[in-house]
């Protein structure tokens, strides 16, 4: 069984339409979506039109929740504008058929396969805000794999975009990585795969380049702010992108 593992897509159709290429390509099995398909970026019934299409098994992430509760304008999900923002035009944007498929989906899925008990969900088992990335301590890793709610030896998540595999407490930890918005500087669309059998578990992740003008420019034309389209171009999220700016600007103003 080869699984392509996806997620963070936020929207960028292009991005999207790459992964799945090359997933065809490499001949996988089935795609599992860890959820935040939606914001951000200009093709949200899109990307949820294709994932339906392509039978593609996916949950709700923090953005697909949000999403589905923006619907009165003075309601309050982020302190943050630009995410207030993208949550209440992804609402008004989307069709009423795709906004009742992300109202309906689960936010976490388990299966069981070769005797491995896997569990998809988008943060921590734990929290569904806290981010696991490459920093977080090993400690952490293992109260969360031998939480007695956790019960998996395979944890697939996403959420902090940061793409890895970590072994811990005899659970295998899979970060996706970010399909359409990545966050380490490197503007190329991220997914993963696994390959399960009775003998063994293998993870790839995949860097896979797409079309960045072409998201690029479906922001501009969609009236959205030019920092969504400015994260694409350097590979950075909201704060990622502040600092890299910060960086540069300093960087001339010495030169």
């Amino acid at each position: 069984m080869k699984i392509a593992l996806l997620g963070d897509i936020h929207a960028n159709l292009p991005a999207l339409e790459a992964v799945l290429e090359h997933a065809d390509q490499i001949k996988v099995d089935q795609i599992w979506n860890i959820g935040d398909m939606v914001g951000f970026n200009a093709f949200p019934n899109q990307v949820i039109d294709l994932l339906k299409r392509r039978d593609v098994i996916s949950i709700a992430g923090n953005f697909e929740v949000k999403t589905i509760k923006a619907k009165k304008k003075d309601k309050i999900l982020s302190h943050n504008v630009l995410k207030q923002l993208t949550f209440e035009w992804t609402h008004q944007e989307l069709t009423k058929e795709n906004r009742q498929y992300l109202k309906e989906l689960p936010r976490e899925i388990r299966y069981l396969f070769y005797g491995k008990r896997i569990l998809i969900t988008h943060a921590s088992p734990l929290s569904k805000k806290e981010h696991l990335n490459l920093n977080t301590p090993d400690e952490r890793l293992e109260a969360i794999a031998q939480h007695g709610d956790t019960n998996a030896d395979i944890i697939i998540l996403g959420h902090s975009h940061d793409p890895f595999v970590r072994q811990v407490a005899g659970t295998t930890f899979i970060n996706t990585g970010s399909v359409g918005r990545p966050d380490d500087g490197d503007q190329r669309a991220c997914y993963a795969t696994l390959e399960i059998n009775k003998h063994q578990v293998k993870i790839i992740h995949y860097r896979i380049p797409y079309d960045v003008d072409r998201a690029v420019q479906a922001i501009h034309e969609a009236k959205l702010p030019p920092e969504f389209a400015n994260m694409l171009k350097t590979g950075r999220g909201l704060t990622g992108h502040a600092r890299y700016l910060l960086k540069t600007q300093n960087y001339e103003q010495n030169e």
